[in-house]
């Protein structure tokens, strides 16, 4: 029968696969939608605000946008909102699968916030929601008619997340959080502001008003906002897979170059599918961008050897270095792991440990203790090709070891 850690890692591997699924529906549509916007040609007759004629799969298309609905509505009306609810609570069950029911392995870092696991849950779950209230408020203030300052605005508070979560969580969940505030505020902008306003303007219509236009600057501005802030998601939901992002002291600060990245690109693509021209410096100065990026990615992030040594054990690692079988599992880890999985890697021209996991102390050995049995125990996944040998006898001492510490 399998056991609870092998059935968790397949239910974080299925969420993943959905929220991934999810995701590209989601930003697939919006890219569209906003290129097809931006390109429509809007020197024709007739009451329609412009149209576009696309070919597809053998078949061509004949696109007409109104600003607010032609004189008889459809019977049959397409909206768009699924996919982004649909990536919005598939991100969030990955949250909870990993980071929560993980939060002692992946969320909490006693160095720098010695929390319960509920207060770090509590943390997560709430940041997330606040960040909705004050993102909203300031687009319902005066702030809402000088988009510029408003988008400034925006950008001080993310960057002000970004460097808060690193002061909480581990490197790798303050990006992954950072990514989380942003998507939630994304798709909340498109439940709580662009689909009530469209079914107010749908309704009007129906009943022979005149829409209020107000309706639609403000679902315009709210979709302006996921525009710029769409790549940034991305890069911020896969930096849990990079070391290089995530483990340094300037992790927040990277995140924070990343959104500026985010809005030099959508520039060049809005205003070429705008037929505004190439704006050619934009790229110069994401290159310029990313290069500091990479610059502070080589900064040290994490304790030296002596000071992990010296770290007194949390809970979790008492446990797992009290399990029966440790002493043994310690120098299987150590002659066969630590080589790659050091702050100094010797292996060959490794220059930094993969995943940023390192195998070294007690306290590392334990509390990567899940990960050594799903990754070296239950699977061959680890290392690689087996190249340091470690034999059948050694895995199931590793998967004895865990159980036993479980």
């Amino acid at each position: 029968m399998y056991d609870l850690a092998i059935l968790w890692d397949w239910l974080a591997f299925a969420v993943r696969w959905l929220h991934v699924v999810t995701a590209v529906a989601w930003i697939g549509s919006s890219f569209y939608f906003i290129a097809l916007d931006l390109s429509l040609n809007r020197d024709i007759d007739g009451p329609a605000d412009g149209e576009e004629w696309q070919v597809h799969g053998g078949g061509f298309y004949h696109i007409q946008k109104y600003l607010v609905a032609p004189k008889a509505m459809p019977e049959h009306l397409t909206w768009f909102k699924w996919e982004s609810y649909s990536t919005w609570l598939s991100g969030f069950a990955m949250l909870a699968v990993v980071y929560w029911a993980g939060a002692e392995l992946f969320l909490i870092d006693p160095s720098k916030a010695d929390l319960a696991i509920w207060q770090a849950i509590f943390i997560s779950a709430a940041s997330l929601a606040v960040g909705w209230l004050i993102y909203d408020y300031l687009c319902k203030s005066p702030l809402g008619n000088t988009p510029t300052v408003l988008m400034v605005l925006l950008f001080v508070l993310l960057v002000a997340m970004s460097w808060g979560y690193n002061q909480v969580f581990t490197g790798r969940a303050a990006l992954l959080h950072l990514g989380a505030f942003t998507a939630t505020i994304m798709t909340a902008n498109v439940f709580f502001i662009i689909m009530p306003n469209q079914r107010i303007v749908v309704a009007d219509l129906k009943a022979g008003r005149t829409p209020d236009p107000k309706y639609g600057k403000i679902a315009k501005l709210r979709s302006t906002h996921n525009n710029y802030l769409t790549l940034p998601v991305i890069f911020l939901m896969l930096s849990n897979h990079y070391p290089l992002a995530f483990g340094t002291q300037y992790a927040w600060i990277i995140a924070a170059l990343v959104f500026l990245m985010g809005v030099t690109i959508r520039h060049y693509f809005n205003s070429m599918h705008a037929r505004k021209g190439k704006p050619s410096w934009t790229w110069a100065v994401t290159v310029i961008l990313f290069l500091i990026i990479a610059w502070l990615s080589t900064q040290r992030g994490y304790d030296s050897y002596e000071e992990a040594e010296a770290r007194e054990l949390t809970a979790y690692e008492q446990r797992f270095a009290s399990a029966e079988g440790y002493d043994e599992v310690h120098d299987i880890v150590i002659g066969r792991c630590s080589m790659c999985h050091a702050r100094e890697p010797v292996w060959g021209n490794m220059q930094h440990a993969p995943k940023g996991v390192f195998l070294e102390t007690t306290g590392d050995i334990t509390k990567h203790a899940r990960q050594i049995y799903l990754q070296a125990g239950v699977s061959q996944a680890m290392p690689p090709a087996n190249i340091t040998h470690i034999e059948n006898e050694d895995r199931a001492k590793l998967i004895a070891w865990y159980r036993a510490g479980s």
